[in-house]
């Protein structure tokens, strides 16, 4: 009797051929995303904060090509890879005061910005004015997805600068050094929830699924028709807005009744997960009226925990 092989089973048989882990590339992860958050908000209803995420975009681009490329410690990542745990793990890792001369550098930048009201610059200045124990405070509560206390309008800026400083980190790193744990639904470099999904449209990754970092923007192969979430196979759909883009889709999971988007190549090369994420509001508006709830947030649109 012939065998006859789902689409994930599929993929997953192939998957064995096709890289697990893509690693950022810093010299155009931060100009590319301010470019697509450009042209997302010339027809975008939320064309404002679009237009300052691109801002705060071009200032990640500007701080990362300032950053010397990092030296890590062998042992330390041999450790991790051992323990099959992420080489970088956001919670655990001692920074280096040197994200928080990024988030002073990024502050200066969208501030001197003439196109934003007062209150842009308002919170640009808090921040550089801010002693730097409340400022390791709020990034270790934000990498902890814990926004108690925190400044809404000052949590992007924030982690903005913390993308920076672990893209950096993970664009020096080695796919070989990081221990991939199959169906991962955390990054596997810092251990951070995807921001969103995307399926590749060219060779030879076309067609293969890769969830995205909402830190270090690194991406991890992850089949397809499957939750990202809790990795069940059943009762998987798809959702879009009506005449709006075909390259923009929720997945969403009635096991758990979670959802992430993801992004298609295929019909728009140019998409971005975190920015084409800003830029789809109301598909999450959509999605939340139907009873599903956001399997992670976007970084740079901070929402403090109800």
């Amino acid at each position: 009797m012939q065998r006859i092989l789902d689409p994930a089973q599929i993929e997953a048989l192939a998957s064995r051929s096709v890289p697990q882990l893509v690693l950022p590339v810093r010299e155009r992860l931060f100009a590319a995303r301010a470019e697509r958050l450009r042209s997302l908000a010339a027809s975008d209803a939320l064309g404002g904060y679009l237009e300052l995420a691109a801002a705060i975009a071009e200032a990640q681009h500007a701080a990362v090509g300032e950053l010397a490329t990092p030296n890590h410690d062998p042992e330390r990542l041999a450790a991790a890879r051992a323990d099959r745990r992420p080489p970088l793990a956001a919670r655990d890792l001692k920074r280096s005061p040197e994200w928080r001369g990024v988030l002073a550098a990024i502050a200066a930048r969208v501030a001197g910005a003439a196109a934003f009201p007062p209150a842009v610059a308002a919170v640009c200045e808090r921040l550089a004015a801010a002693p730097a124990d409340a400022l390791e405070t709020l990034a270790d509560r934000l990498l902890a997805a814990d926004g108690r206390d925190a400044d809404p309008a000052a949590a992007p800026f924030v982690i903005a600068a913390l993308q920076v400083y672990w893209t950096a980190l993970a664009a020096s790193l080695t796919p070989e050094a990081v221990a991939i744990i199959p169906q991962a639904s955390s990054c596997p470099v810092c251990g951070t929830l995807p921001v969103a999904s995307v399926v590749h449209g060219v060779a030879p990754l076309s067609g293969y699924r890769y969830l995205q970092c909402g830190l270090c923007a690194s991406r991890w192969h992850r089949v397809r028709v499957e939750c990202t979430q809790c990795g069940a196979t059943k009762g998987i759909a798809y959702h879009s807005i009506a005449g709006g883009p075909a390259a923009i889709r929720a997945e969403t999971c009635d096991t758990c009744h979670a959802y992430r988007k993801i992004f298609y190549e295929e019909h728009d090369a140019a998409v971005e997960p975190l920015a084409d994420d800003l830029a789809s509001v109301a598909l999450d508006l959509l999605l939340t009226e139907a009873g599903f709830h956001r399997a992670s947030a976007n970084p740079l649109l901070w929402q403090p925990p109800e």
